[in-house]
C-alpha cells in the first residue's frame, strides 16, 4: 500500500499538502536572503568583516526560539486553533523588520549603522520564530504514519527550496549591480524586499484561511511548558539527534555562508555564485520522490547516514579547485559537486524531520503530552546556531588571514576559504553520520510506540 502511495506522483499534488505546506515557500524566500545576501549587503553598506561575524550573535533570538517556543504549545490565542493563530500574528513583524534590514538610513557613522542593522536583524529573527515553530509543528501533526510523514516533510522541503530559489533572483541582481552607483543598488534591494514581503504575507494568509488543524491535536495544551525541554534532553533519541545534527550543520552551512566568496576569489567568477547555489537547490527539491521509496526499502535512518556522507564527500572534493588554473574547469567542478551535495540534502531534508516526528511520538508515549513546538524549536536552534557558528568562524578566520574585499586574495586567504568551504564540511558530515549509526528508533520500534499511543487514546 505504501509503495503505491509513495511511488505515484499524485500524492505530491494533493490539496491537503499543497495548501498548508506551501508555507515552506514562506520560509525559503526571506531566510536565504538574510544568509546569502546579508553578508554582501552589510559589506557594501560599510560594515566591517569582524562586525558582520558578530551579527551571528545578534541572530540568536531566532536560534533561541526554544525560550518561548513552549508557549506555542501551551496557548491557543483564538478559534483559529493552536497553530494558525500564531501564523497569522507573524505577518506584521516579519514584514516590518525585513524591510528595516534591507532599507537602512544613510548614516555616515558605522556605529549608528551597525546599531540599526542589529535592531533589524534581531527583530526579523524574532519575528520568524513566531512563524517557523507553529509551521514545523504542523508537519508532525498532520499524520502519524511512519512513511507518510516523510512525504509531508518532503513536500514542505520542495516548497522551501522553491522559495529559496526565487530569492536567488535578488542575490544575482545584487551581484551584477554592484558596479552601479549606491542609490541604484539600494533601489534594487528595496524593490525586491517589497516583493518578498508581499509574497510572504499573501501565502501566510492563504494558508491560514485554507488550513484545517487536526481536532485531536488542536486543544492539547502543555501543563508545564518549560518542563518540556527537560523531557527533550532526557529523551535519548532526541539527545543523539541534537548532537549529530549540530555537528553536521556547522559544516553544511558553508553552502550559504561562503559560496559567494568562493565564486569570486577562488573560482574567479562571482556572477556564478547564484548558479552554484541553484545547482544545489534544484536536485535537493526534485530528488524528494526518489528518496521516499528508498527510505521504505532501506530505512529512514540508514538512508540519512548515506546522504550525510555523500554531502560531506561532495563538499570535500571541491578543495581541489584551489589547484586548478582554468576558470571554466573550476566552474564545471563546482557545479558537479554542488549537484551531488544538493541531491544528498534532499534526502536529509525529507527523512530528517520525519525521524524527528517519530522521536516526538516516543516522548508522548513516555510523558503523555505532545511537544511538537518544543522539539522543533530545539532542533531549529541547532540548525540556526550551527549556521551562526559557521558565519562567526568565517568572519574571524578571514579577518585573521588578511582578507580584503574586492581585491585579489593571497594564497593563504584562498586556502582558508577552501578549507572552510570544503574540508571542514567533510569532517563535520562524517562525524554526524557516524553518530547517527548509534540511533536505534527504527520502524519496528515506532510501530510499537504508535500502537501503545493508540491504545491510550482509546482508553481516554
Amino acid at each position: 500500500m505504501h509503495k503505491k502511495i509513495i511511488l505515484s506522483a499524485r500524492p505530491y499534488l494533493e490539496k491537503k499538502l499543497l495548501i498548508p505546506l506551501s508555507m515552506g515557500f514562506v520560509s525559503g524566500v526571506p531566510l536565504l536572503l538574510t544568509i546569502t545576501l546579508l553578508q554582501a549587503w552589510l559589506t557594501d553598506e560599510g560594515i566591517s568583516k569582524s562586525t558582520i561575524g558578530l551579527f551571528a550573535l545578534v541572530g540568536l533570538p531566532y536560534s533561541l526560539k526554544f525560550i518561548w517556543a513552549p508557549l506555542f504549545d501551551h496557548f491557543t490565542l483564538s478559534r483559529l486553533g493552536r497553530r494558525r493563530s500564531w501564523l497569522l500574528i507573524s505577518i506584521v513583524p516579519i514584514s516590518i523588520f525585513y524591510l528595516v534590514v534591507f532599507f537602512p538610513p544613510q548614516y555616515e557613522e558605522e556605529n549608528l549603522l551597525t546599531l540599526w542593522f542589529a535592531i533589524g536583524i534581531l527583530g526579523f529573527y524574532t519575528s520568524m520564530t513566531i512563524f517557523v515553530v507553529p509551521h514545523l509543528s504542523l508537519g508532525a501533526e498532520l499524520s502519524s504514519d511512519y512513511h507518510e510523514r516523510s512525504k509531508i516533510f518532503g513536500v514542505r522541503h520542495f516548497f522551501y527550496t522553491a522559495g529559496s530559489a526565487l530569492s536567488l533572483i535578488s542575490f544575482y541582481l545584487f551581484i551584477t549591480a554592484e558596479q552601479n552607483d549606491t542609490e541604484s543598488l539600494r533601489e534594487i534591494i528595496f524593490n525586491h524586499s517589497i516583493i518578498a514581503v508581499i509574497i510572504t504575507s499573501t501565502l501566510i494568509l492563504y494558508s491560514v484561511y485554507k488550513l484545517k488543524e487536526r481536532s485531536d491535536y488542536s486543544n492539547r495544551e502543555l501543563k508545564n511548558p518549560y518542563r518540556a525541554y527537560k523531557d527533550v534532553w532526557e529523551n535519548p533519541h532526541a539527545r543523539l539527534l541534537i548532537i549529530a545534527i549540530f555537528i553536521e550543520h556547522v559544516g553544511s552551512a558553508a553552502i550559504a555562508v561562503l559560496t559567494l566568496y568562493v565564486a569570486q576569489y577562488i573560482v574567479g567568477a562571482a556572477h556564478w555564485a547564484p548558479i552554484f547555489i541553484l545547482c544545489y537547490l534544484i536536485p535537493s527539491a526534485f530528488s524528494v520522490p526518489f528518496w521516499l521509496p528508498l527510505s521504505i526499502k532501506f530505512g529512514k535512518v540508514r538512508l540519512w547516514i548515506a546522504s550525510m556522507t555523500l554531502t560531506g564527500v561532495s563538499f570535500g572534493s571541491m578543495f581541489f579547485i584551489l589547484f586548478i588554473d582554468d576558470v571554466n574547469t573550476k566552474i564545471i567542478y563546482v557545479l558537479v559537486a554542488a549537484f551531488f551535495a544538493g541531491l544528498a540534502n534532499g534526502c536529509g531534508s525529507t527523512v530528517g524531520p520525519s525521524i524527528q516526528a517519530d522521536v516526538i511520538d516516543f516522548d508522548e508515549n513516555l510523558t503523555g503530552e505532545r511537544k511538537e513546538g518544543s522539539y522543533f524549536a530545539a532542533w531549529s536552534f541547532i540548525y540556526k546556531a550551527s549556521a551562526g557558528v559557521m558565519l562567526l568562524l568565517t568572519g574571524f578566520s578571514l579577518q585573521l588571514a588578511g582578507f580584503l574585499p574586492n581585491q585579489e586574495q593571497t594564497f593563504e586567504v584562498k586556502f582558508v576559504l577552501a578549507t572552510l568551504y570544503c574540508l571542514f564540511p567533510l569532517a563535520c558530515c562524517l562525524i554526524g553520520a557516524y553518530l547517527l549509526t548509534k540511533f536505534k528508533l527504527n520502524e519496528e520500534e515506532c510501530r510499537v510506540v504508535r500502537e501503545s499511543l493508540d491504545r491510550k487514546n482509546l482508553n481516554n
